[in-house]
Order: structure tokens, then C-alpha cells, then sequence
């Protein structure tokens, strides 16, 4: 496997710039997913890797090797992708050898390695069938299978788990994952899905209108985000944020009609803040203390309760273990853990660490 360097990457479209300078490295061995809303460039980002978009500026080295002129079937990457692309006409063993085919293999050597993919994958029952014989997460394996046997140095995939439905989903995360540990394979991961890359991978790149907002651990992105933006987007339910002023001592959440919220912190700075506070760390409080939510929704999914309710303007969600008892219209007090608030400033949007 391998390790990938990206180095000041840009992509212009005629005037309009998508990638402004991206830089990132990948250690080799490591499941990295691209996250980010539609629009953001990780597509983009990912097909440069591949040699099917022209890069405009920077470097993509593969292990120490730039490869920017380098013909995409010269780069030893293999590329999932979300439709499949499976040859209708050939069956499951012949779809995965084809590559290996063309690179003129022996038979044998052909066969030993489809062999080899399809015990990975759970495909051996399947080597003789067609594609339109198979369920949407075979054709996955099969689409996965047809990559490994090619045994290249980085995996691509473009999110080739969002053609599935929601139970299958979960079940390819885990085959994923169990994949990536038995190859030790360096892989990267697009996904406009942020429950997919938290759980999937090593590392997370969140991507931004071209930008990459924070990179990190899944548990550094949720426990520590650098910016209002990622704090926002990762995370479900979203993150709730409220207009406070930063005190010595303590965070005042400005709930309007004279009333307030205040926590303390440990600040050595003053000012107006946005205070973010994820929908676990608030909790039930006595009528009358803390903060004061109008109900408009309950969600029971039987371990976990959900409530929507709007405040000073904002829409905001509790989560709770708890079975709570709610109803629409309903008023409801809160508190929160002053132990797992995140302050960001207001005009940069950039995390304040008190």
C-alpha cells in the first residue's frame, strides 16, 4: 500500500476556481473518507487522484512519486464507484478477472486471485452468476472484488454505498471495515454522509466550498471542531448554537425577554460568542431553571427520545436515553453540561478555546 500527498491542489473550471489549495497528507494504511456537502469539491478532489480530472495546480504524490502527468492506468489506484459498473454480459468471475485480463495474466494466475477476492467478500457461491442474478450489495462486493484483485496501492471509492437502502448500508460499513483490516489496504472514501465517514474511517477530511474545513480523528472532529462549520455538520443530530456573551467566569446564553442561560467556564476572555452545545449534553431541569424550550415535535425511537422545540428564534434538539414526557406545546426546561460547551467567535467562526 501507500501514502498520498496532497500538495496546494487547485482545479479552475474557466474562471470559476472549485479547489482553492488544498494540502493533506494520508498515511499509508489509513481509511480516510472526504466529507462534505454536495458542492464542496471532494469528487473532485478524488477524480484528480484518479487521472480523470486535469490537475490546474499542486501535486498529488503516491508514495514519494508525483503523479500529475502520470496516465491514470499508470497510477496503481483501483476506483469504486456508485453505480457499479458491472459488464452485464459477463458473470461475477469474469467481471473481476477482466482487469487482470488486460494486463495479459495467465488463467491461472487470473483464477487464484478472484478466488483470493472472492473469499474476502463473501462472493465464492457467486463466481458464476450475472450481475441482474445478484441483490444491489453483491453487485457492491462484486464492484469491490473486480478492485482488489488488481492489488493497487490506494483504493477510491465514490460513495459506493449511497445506491443501497438504510439496512444494507449498514451492514457494507461493517464489510468495509473488515475488508480494510484483513488488506491493510490505503483507502479513500467520498461521502456526502458524515454518519458514514465517523464511523468508517480513520480519518476524517472535511471539505467546504473547495476548502478542507478540519482534518482529524471522527472523535477530535465531534469533541473538538475548529470552526462553526464543521461543528454544525458533524454530528446527528446537529449541534444546537445560541447567542451568548463570554464573561470572566462564565458564558451567558442570551434567551431574550430578559432572560438568560449562565454556565460557568473557565474564560480569561470577554465578549459576544455563539454557544454550541450538542442535543446529548443538554438535560431535563426543574420548571423555572435554565433554559425554556416550546415543543413542536417528539420523536420516540424506543431507546432514545428526541425533542424539537424553538427558542430565542432557533430551532433547538435535545437527545435523551430517557423516555421523556412531551407532547407538542408543551413547554420544557433544560440545562446544560458546562462541561461540554464549545464557544466559537462570531465573525471568524473560528473555535475559542477559554
Amino acid at each position: 500500500m501507500a501514502s498520498v500527498d496532497i500538495t496546494d491542489l487547485r482545479k479552475t473550471y474557466g474562471q470559476h476556481e472549485a479547489i482553492h489549495g488544498v494540502s493533506f497528507s494520508i498515511p499509508d494504511g489509513a481509511f480516510v473518507a472526504l466529507v462534505g456537502p454536495s458542492g464542496c469539491g471532494k469528487s473532485t478532489i478524488l477524480r484528480m487522484i484518479a487521472g480523470l480530472e486535469e490537475i490546474t495546480a499542486g501535486t498529488i504524490a503516491i508514495d514519494g512519486r508525483v503523479i500529475n502527468e502520470v496516465a491514470p492506468k499508470s497510477r496503481d489506484i483501483a476506483m469504486v464507484f456508485q453505480n457499479y459498473a458491472l459488464y452485464p454480459h459477463m458473470t461475477v468471475a469474469q467481471n473481476m478477472g477482466f482487469s487482470l485480463r488486460l494486463l495479459g495474466k495467465t488463467k491461472a494466475e487470473i483464477r487464484a486471485a478472484v478466488e483470493g477476492a472472492a473469499q474476502i467478500l463473501g462472493l465464492s457461491e457467486l463466481l458464476d452468476r450475472y450481475p441482474r442474478q445478484l441483490s444491489g450489495g453483491q453487485r457492491q462486493r462484486v464492484a469491490m472484488g473486480r478492485a482488489i484483485v488488481r492489488q493497487p496501492k490506494v483504493f477510491l471509492f465514490d460513495e459506493p454505498l449511497s445506491n443501497l437502502d438504510a439496512k444494507l448500508r449498514v451492514q457494507m460499513r461493517a464489510e468495509l471495515k473488515s475488508m480494510h483490516r484483513r488488506l491493510g489496504a490505503t483507502i479513500i472514501h467520498v461521502t456526502h454522509d458524515q454518519i458514514e465517514a465517523m464511523t468508517m474511517a480513520d480519518l476524517v477530511v472535511v471539505m467546504r466550498e473547495g476548502h478542507v474545513a478540519q482534518m482529524g480523528t471522527p472523535l477530535d472532529l465531534y469533541d473538538h471542531p475548529q470552526n462553526l462549520f464543521v461543528a454544525g455538520f458533524i454530528g446527528s443530530p446537529a449541534m444546537n448554537f445560541l447567542d451568548a456573551t463570554l464573561t470572566a467566569g462564565q458564558v451567558r446564553a442570551d434567551l431574550g425577554e430578559g432572560e438568560g442561560l449562565d454556565l460557568p467556564v473557565p474564560a480569561t476572555r470577554s465578549g459576544k460568542v455563539i454557544l454550541g452545545v450538542r442535543p446529548e449534553h443538554l438535560r431535563p431541569a426543574p420548571e423555572g431553571q435554565g433554559l425554556a424550550m416550546q415543543i413542536f415535535n417528539v420523536e420516540p425511537t424506543g431507546a432514545e427520545t428526541y425533542l424539537q422545540g424553538r427558542r430565542q428564534g432557533r430551532e433547538l434538539t435535545v437527545q435523551s436515553h430517557e423516555r421523556l414526557p412531551a407532547s407538542p406545546g408543551d413547554t420544557r426546561w433544560f440545562g446544560a453540561d458546562p462541561h461540554m460547551l464549545h464557544l466559537f467567535d462570531p465573525a471568524s467562526e473560528a473555535r475559542i478555546d477559554p
